[in-house]
């Protein structure tokens, strides 16, 4: 289906040369096998991926080989003949579902759109609208959209992220591909809609016989979807194997790295992070590109380019001493007890807080007509330590960031407040804040493109807060901004480029460093380690627990990976509909005794192994509102008690060591 033979890119420079990107890649993916491209940032997954549809970013180009889809070169089609494949037989479904969406269109007349545009059946003129959004609604139903018809009258924004998403896959089956290029699909959704998802994935592949090529730094993502895997480092593939070789049985010392940097739900330890960072583009080598990262190099591996040759286990490595990678450890660093330990002040509380996006319209301002706000976060009380880390977990609309939303200034509370370790009040509203204030809460956000100017370079994106809150300026400024470049393992030669020249993962280290450079005491964390990869986001989490240590810094993580929550956090608070419903130790929420829809979450998480199979406890129904009365799981809990859960709101139920839970299972015992 699809076959790329010696095919190498390179980056263009203006004196003519060409800076490789990916070198000598041979890989070939049959009809109804589903192929994974692993790697850090950087090592070229996307590059390839999107090449094999025949498009290359600006300033890329072929520098030798070629790529077939079905026998074509797809590289010596004419536009016209792309048009006719791409969004037909050969589908996309990209990382961010707004990518693929028209935010001023409903669901339907973009669906209609791609039926007209790429439907096998249903190109023909004088086709009737109504058999259209039929077929509209067929492709919804495919992807497990509930209420189908009614999804076709919504606009993009009125969807979760995960309905989003599922939209975009939608819109991808909707010209009947033959082949499916999937590019990190599920790395923005929450743990329950993203093993969903995969299920959906793995579903679709078997029922149409579908070729997929699935980009991903989530290995747990990868298991649980693709035949085989191939692990890319610098350009190049390093490891090539069916999943069980390359997850159980890795042959190359890369691979064994990656799975070592991944975070374990049964282990309370932070993981190994890979030490050193991946050549710079153009940065040449005489020996193994991995060497000066690699637990077992050696002076041939330092001298001599291994070739990409063929194993005893099976599947393909590029590697000198593949017989010792399995003595490499695949262990975390644990924390000790000491390590860990709060302060005993308070640094934020937030006091009976409610919140709601809910505003006043025009008229009713004009007419000073008073209406009832309905608080879509309401009844939080938590407090936090000094050199405490408190996890928001919990499904996508379950107010996560709406909290940190209000906590940084840019949503007032309804009701309630928050305040500081000195029991001040803290003002509602960033303009109202003075530079001290503003230093102490730093916001990271998820998606950095949210916070990073796109015609400023990294230089100028740090200089703002180094001048503003410390007044530096020349040398010192410049030696500052490549010190927190270190820090989060970006070298200093990233200084000039604009955002518009990293991928997802170095964007996010910059936003990550941009906040840092203030030297705060609380940083808002909204899923900033989601598009990173298993490597550098064991780096950062590593990064913020020294900073924690070293200056006492607390930490609200918000997070949907509750394996990076289990290595991370110290305290957890767990959310649905905008209600608590368990706060308490890690350990605690971890265990035993837990609520209902924390085990939903947990029984979600998946492992980078093909064989295990997450326990999917609740449906897949995504809630606009809570319920009026009762509790707010009751219409999804695995454990309902009936007209109790129904009608009476849960109370709050301390167990021990200020573990609380909002459970009338609990109650009853």
């Amino acid at each position: 289906m699809i076959d790329v033979r010696d095919f190498s890119v390179g980056l263009a420079l203006s004196s003519g040369e060409s800076l490789p990107v990916l070198r000598q890649i041979n890989l070939s993916v049959k009809a109804g096998e589903t192929v994974g491209l692993v790697g850090e940032s950087g090592s070229g997954k996307s590059t390839l991926a999107l090449a094999m549809m025949g498009y290359l970013k600006r300033g890329l180009r072929v520098l030798e080989g070629r790529s077939f889809f079905k026998g074509q070169d797809i590289f010596a089609l004419s536009r016209q003949e792309l048009e006719k494949i791409r969004g037909g037989k050969l589908g996309l479904v990209p990382q961010n579902s707004g990518q693929s969406l028209t935010p001023n269109l409903r669901v339907g007349a973009q669906l209609c759109e791609s039926l007209k545009l790429h439907g096998k059946n249903f190109s023909s003129q004088g086709l009737s609208k109504r058999d259209l959004e039929k077929r509209a609604e067929d492709l919804l139903a495919q992807v497990r959209l509930p209420e189908p018809a009614a999804m076709l009258a919504r606009f993009p924004h009125e969807l979760s992220g995960g309905q989003q998403q599922r939209v975009a896959i939608a819109m991808a089956l909707a010209g009947e591909p033959d082949a499916l290029l999937l590019d990190e699909p599920t790395t923005g959704l929450d743990v329950t809609t993203q093993a969903h998802v995969l299920d959906l994935l793995h579903d679709l592949a078997a029922e149409r016989g579908m070729a997929m090529v699935y980009v991903s730094h989530d290995l747990g993502a990868i298991a649980r979807v693709c035949d085989r895997i191939v692990v890319l480092y610098a350009g190049e593939i390093v490891l090539e194997g069916t999943a069980r070789q390359v997850l159980c049985a890795p042959a190359h010392p890369y691979a064994r790295a990656l799975l070592a940097a991944i975070p374990k739900l049964s282990a309370a330890s932070l993981p190994h992070a890979l030490d050193g960072r991946p050549p710079a583009l153009g940065e040449e080598a005489t020996g193994c590109r991995f060497a000066p990262r690699c637990a077992i190099a050696s002076e041939l591996c330092r001298e001599q380019m291994p070739d990409l040759s063929s194993v005893v286990t099976g599947g393909k490595v590029r590697c000198h001493h593949a017989d010792q990678v399995a003595d490499i450890p695949l262990i975390g660093s644990e924390r000790g007890g000491e390590e860990r330990r709060c302060g005993d002040d308070v640094v934020l509380a937030l006091d009976d807080v409610a919140l709601s996006y809910a505003r006043p319209g025009f008229l009713e301002t004009l007419r000073r007509v008073k209406k009832e706000r309905v608080a879509t976060v309401d009844r939080i009380n938590v407090t936090l330590r000094r050199g405490e880390t408190l996890a928001l977990v919990g499904e996508s609309g379950s107010g996560k960031s709406t909290i940190l939303k209000a906590i940084a200034g840019i949503l007032p509370p309804l009701r309630g407040e928050i305040k500081t370790g000195d029991e001040r009040p803290l003002s509602l509203a960033t303009a109202d804040r003075d530079a001290d204030q503003l230093r102490q809460i730093q916001l990271i956000f998820q998606n950095p493109d949210e916070s990073l100017n796109p015609r400023h370079t990294v230089a100028q994106i740090l200089a703002q807060p180094l001048t503003l809150y410390f007044g530096l300026s020349g040398d010192d400024l410049t030696q500052r901004s490549i010190e927190l470049l270190r820090q989060v393992r970006l070298g200093s030669h990233y200084l000039d480029r604009l955002p518009t020249q990293l991928s997802g993962g170095e964007k996010q280290r910059v936003a990550i460093a941009r906040a840092f450079a203030a030297q705060p005491d609380l940083v808002l964390c909204d899923e900033i380690t989601s598009a990173l990869d298993v490597s550098v986001q064991a780096a950062v989490l590593s990064l913020l627990d020294d900073l924690r240590c070293q200056n006492g810094t607390s930490y609200i993580f918000v997070c949907h990976d509750l394996a990076v929550v289990r290595a991370f956090a110290d305290r957890v608070a767990v959310l649905y509909q905008g209600r608590l419903c368990e706060v308490g130790p890690t350990t605690s929420v971890y265990g035993d005794e837990s609520h209902p829809y924390t085990e939903v979450l947990r029984g979600a998480v998946l492992e980078p192994d093909p064989d295990f199979v997450p326990d999917l406890k609740a449906m897949d129904v995504v809630e606009s509102a809570p319920p009026a009365r009762g509790c707010p799981f009751q219409r999804r809990c695995p454990k309902h008690l009936g007209t109790i859960c129904d009608t009476v709101t849960p109370p709050r139920l301390e167990r021990s060591d200020g573990h609380a839970i909002w459970c009338h299972r609990f109650d009853s015992q």
